[in-house]
């Protein structure tokens, strides 16, 4: 999970989220005309949601006899069998060819040493220190990998999207070499969201995990990710806790040797003085990255840098139900939410459980509190499909694993709403649309929120690019439509103050720590108010013949389109 009820990232949200919040969601010309020719079904009516089932569940499931549901642990032994039994108990089939799971091969990487970064070549060599200077890993299952005296080049922002004309690699050979990148989009700094990659608005071109995924595809060996708080959106501990201990990953027969040898970031101190010591002014560099027709900058450095693993291999499970559909059975509609934690965790006064009731206990209970009013309303003419996935605190590799392994094919996959925690603070007058303006689901959203009288706003921060941080992203990337929507902060008993006091009071106090508990205080009535939504747009694809599309210029419109002409 990342956010509640306002993608509440970490404790620096509130300061940045003033640069985004008067933004509107964007709608060009091409997408406001596309959305126009989207035909939607007579509205669905909503059945009552079962409250008791929704405390239920997430009492249970966040109760200390399931240890904090760390995947591969007795604490998934008992979320799995108890999933399964409610999924049953709501009314669905098994969802993987009669079995009610799917097998996700995992593997952990846990750091025993990591070297210096040692770089020569320069007007000085340079040894910059482990968790100081920098973090690194690697994705490759071997128990040593390392580059030694690597040419260093400054690729700019890491970009090649042939769709906007921009290649920050052409020009530049990198096979072999360990390529230094900038964190974001060139366009991060601007108010509004009409730059080549939306302006203020992150894409997937700037998220980090595409910036590595891109310098293997080009052939580098490794990898230096510039970390500068405003663009990453978060300070250097998050790389710095997030890195220096065991990592997850899917377990791939080829062991992840595709990928470049060794990984990770560096600080903006740092990354000043290696730019310095190859005679290159770093603000000048970034600042000409920023413009089209930027070229890749060989430094005249080598790099060297090891890095040493343990490795444990383990499976974990995604659990999958269906309701089939009466007159077209091969065509899904996709809710989805993940049923991990964290497990034991940092103790606060004596107690190492994170629970994780809201986070997403709450989103599970959602998740076959909307299974069984779907199986109560009766079959649609589409399959709806129930997804809860491992491993999103991981890294969202559940949902990798089954969008690359899909059960029901991608291609034949209408759409879809994803669910990472509930509003658990009481109703609200408004909506927010996590990385609105993409696709025609929109057109449902609207509907079902205009109908409850509420307003869709958009996105505060979507500089951070939350989007990409939830398991629906998964789906996105290989062309699936999907929403993600939650709660706004303007409560109806307290206004946009009592909203944004539960939210970062959520933040500093319970989020990803022991005190993310139950609680029967909680205020239900919002998380109904949102699980109606999620309904009505599950229940109205279901029973449309529509094929809703990403938006054009939308960065998942070209592979939707070549995935569906396969289809047909």
């Amino acid at each position: 999970m990342r956010r509640f009820p306002l993608l509440a990232l970490c404790a620096l949200a509130s300061a940045t989220a003033a640069h985004g919040r008067d933004a509107a969601v964007p709608a060009p010309a091409a997408a406001a005309k596309e959305a126009a020719t989207l035909v939607l079904p007579p509205p669905a009516r909503v059945p009552p949601l079962s409250l008791n089932l929704l405390r239920t569940i997430t009492r249970t499931l966040s109760s200390d006899a399931f240890e904090g549901r760390a995947p591969t642990t007795p604490g998934e032994e008992k979320t799995v069998a108890y999933l399964i039994d409610q999924m049953q108990r709501a009314g669905l089939k098994p969802g993987n060819k009669g079995s009610w799971t799917q097998e996700v091969p995992l593997v952990e990487l846990t750091p025993v040493r990591t070297s210096a970064l040692a770089i020569e070549g320069g007007k000085a060599p340079l040894h910059l220190a482990y968790k100081t200077d920098f973090v690194a890993g690697t994705y490759r299952v071997v128990p040593r990998s390392e580059i030694t005296r690597s040419e260093m080049v400054f690729v700019g922002y890491g970009i090649n999207a042939p769709e906007k004309g921009w290649n920050d690699y052409a020009g530049v050979d990198v096979k072999g070499k360990t390529v230094v990148v900038l964190v974001n989009d060139p366009d991060y700094e601007m108010e509004g969201l009409d730059g080549p990659f939306d302006g203020r608005a992150m894409t997937y071109y700037g998220r980090w995990t595409y910036k590595f995924e891109e310098a293997a595809r080009q052939g580098a060996a490794g990898v230096l990710l510039v970390h500068d708080d405003f663009p990453a959106a978060y300070p250097w501990g998050v790389p710095l806790s997030s890195w220096t201990g065991p990592q997850l990953g899917l377990d791939l027969p080829d062991g992840h040797m595709d990928q470049s040898a060794v990984i990770g970031w560096v600080t903006l101190d740092a990354a000043k003085r290696i730019l310095a010591s190859a005679g290159k002014d770093f603000d000048q560099l970034a600042e000409e990255a920023k413009r089209p027709g930027f070229r890749a900058r060989p430094l005249g450095l080598r790099a060297s840098l090891a890095v040493e693993n343990s490795i444990r291999k383990q499976a974990s499970r995604n659990v999958i139900g269906i309701l089939p559909g009466k007159t077209r059975p091969d065509e899904y509609v996709l809710y989805s939410a993940h049923w991990d934690h964290l497990g034991r965790c940092e103790p606060v006064d004596g107690d190492d459980i994170c629970n994780g009731a809201l986070d997403n206990a709450s989103g599970t209970a959602g998740l076959i509190a909307l299974a069984q009013a779907h199986a109560r309303t009766g079959a649609s003419a589409r399959s709806l499909v129930f997804l809860a996935v491992t491993a999103e605190e991981s890294g969202l590799l559940g949902s990798q694993y089954y969008a690359e392994n899909p059960v029901f094919p991608l291609a034949s996959t209408v759409g879809g709403v994803n669910i990472d925690g509930l509003n658990l603070s009481g109703p609200t007058r408004d909506v927010v649309i996590v990385g609105g303006g993409k696709s025609q689901l929109e057109a449902f959203l609207a509907r079902a929120v205009e109908a409850q009288g509420r307003s869709i706003l958009p996105e505060p921060s979507p500089e951070k690019g939350s989007f990409y941080r939830s398991d629906h992203f998964n789906f996105a990337k290989r062309g699936v439509p999907m929403i993600y929507a939650t709660s706004g902060e303007d409560m109806i008993d307290g206004g946009v103050a009592a909203g944004r006091a539960a939210s970062e009071d959520y933040t500093a106090n319970r989020y990803h720590k022991p005190q993310d508990e139950y609680d029967p205080a909680w205020n239900w009535s919002g998380a109904v108010q949102d699980l109606q939504i999620y309904y009505r747009i599950g229940r109205e694809l279901a029973t449309s013949d529509q094929w809703p599309n990403w938006h054009p210029g939308a960065e998942f419109r070209t592979i939707r389109d070549l995935s569906r002409d396969s289809a047909k």
